[in-house]
């Protein structure tokens, strides 16, 4: 049996840890910065990180977001509110009865590798005067998320302006944008929320971005559009196929997004994260959203766009995307700069044993069953019963990955950890296996 470990966060992917840890017998802490599970879904969060809106609901549906091993209960909406999810990620927890295993309004503050291997990880009681503690652990689970640390646009635009400007991660509901005018920047799920949001209460809502976006619905012809994306259907035939199957789809359903005012997207279908939203093209189609370009310069209350327009704009909200940051980590350890990072299949990184990350994928589908897969893995190492590659055949794959980032998606911060939903959750099955049979012949590589 492996020496115990640590899992760092309790949010969607840390729980999905705990619960295969636990399940399996393997000794772990689970150290979680708030005072409940929940992470990202847990909306006015404690830990101070939840980027969950009033009105936030799931842009995946219920069976595709479920753990395996613990559906949705049948009376949930198709698309759950965060309420809803929270309250499944107590039910979770509880059900599986690991909850004391979890140390709440606890901060890691280090992790660093020890002598004679594994990692010493020193934890803050938040709130508390307490002198930090340092623990040993043979192996660190990281699933602190990546939708908290906000990015700004880089570089900043030039100029000064008069008005408020925040990050998407800040909004929490359109109290107080009523009556302003309002300039959401971005063509993502949380920039079309938050533009169809406050267009309801706002003297004008302006919806700029840098290039266009392939606008996805959430239901199509009466069916949860990932029903389609995410089946095994889905899988014949090669990608181009693929491709060429859901932009018709698509097109049947909502026709061209040029009709309602967007930009003409610059790339094809899929070579983006889709923008899921079936409020957009309708707010659009009223005239109660105004699409403008990219913005080119603030100065007081204008701001000035690169087509050469200008408008009066009380309020700026940047949906601009995340900095995927590791704040316990040194930098000699893993660097993400650019939101970077090499982990062979998106888990283990491959210069240090025992260090391994869960739910770092963007995926085309929910990440909570990913994590739950990617943690059986991990477990499997834990346990002996399988064996990583030498560190050249890891990096090997790793480059594989990077290039097919590089010819399939725009190149973009955002899109530097994507996965496909179902290809991932087979490449880890066909790895488990791989591995299981290298461990016959190969020495673990967490201490035991």
């Amino acid at each position: 049996m492996s020496e115990r470990v640590c899992v760092i966060g309790a949010g969607s992917s840390g729980i999905a840890s705990c619960q295969v840890l636990h399940s399996r017998g393997i000794d772990f802490d689970c150290y979680e910065v708030g005072s409940e599970v929940g992470g990202n879904w847990r909306f006015l969060n404690d830990n101070g990180m939840s980027s969950a809106y009033r009105s936030l609901h799931i842009n995946t549906s219920r069976q595709i977001m479920e753990y395996k091993s613990f559906p949705m209960d049948d009376t949930y909406p198709t698309y759950p509110n965060h309420v809803q999810i929270a309250r499944y990620f107590d039910s979770f927890v509880d059900h599986f009865g690991f909850r004391d295993k979890i140390q709440f309004r606890s901060e890691v503050t280090s992790v660093r590798p020890a002598e004679g291997g594994g990692w010493d990880v020193t934890v803050r009681k938040v709130g508390s005067r307490a002198k930090p503690v340092t623990r040993h652990y043979g192996s660190v689970l990281v699933a602190n998320g990546h939708h908290w640390d906000a990015r700004l646009p880089e570089p900043a635009f030039p100029g000064s302006f008069a008005g408020i400007q925040m990050h998407s991660h800040e909004y929490k509901n359109f109290d107080g944008f009523e009556g302003k005018r309002v300039l959401v920047l971005g063509i993502g799920n949380s920039a079309c929320d938050i533009a169809v949001e406050t267009s309801k209460v706002s003297t004008r809502t302006y919806l700029a971005m840098r290039r266009g976006a392939h606008v996805i619905p959430k239901y199509i012809f009466g069916m949860p559009t990932d029903h389609l994306t995410t089946s095994p259907v889905s899988r014949i035939g090669s990608f181009a196929i693929q491709r060429a199957l859901l932009s018709a789809i698509v097109f049947a359903a909502r026709g061209t997004v040029t009709r309602y005012g967007l930009p003409k997207p610059d790339h094809k279908i899929a070579s983006a994260h889709p923008t899921i939203s079936d409020d957009l093209l309708t707010r659009l189609g009223h005239g109660d959203i105004t699409v403008k370009p990219n913005i080119e310069r603030l100065d007081g209350e204008k701001v000035f766009f690169v087509d050469g327009s200008s408008e009066l704009i009380d309020v700026i909200v940047y949906c601009t995307g995340y900095k995927i940051t590791f704040p316990f980590l040194d930098g000699t350890v893993i660097d993400a700069k650019d939101n970077d990072i090499s982990l062979f299949h998106r888990v283990v990184d491959p210069s240090h044993d025992g260090l391994y990350f869960i739910g770092l994928v963007q995926p085309l589908g929910a990440i909570m069953p990913l994590a739950e897969a990617q943690s059986e893995w991990v477990a499997d190492l834990l346990e002996g019963r399988a064996a990583l590659p030498s560190e050249r055949q890891m990096r090997a794959e790793i480059d594989g990955y990077k290039r097919g980032l590089a010819r399939r998606y725009v190149a973009s911060k955002r899109h530097t950890i994507q996965v496909d939903f179902m290809e991932h959750l087979r490449e880890l099955k066909k790895e488990r296996a791989a591995w299981a049979a290298r461990a016959r012949s190969a020495p673990r590589r967490v201490a035991s």
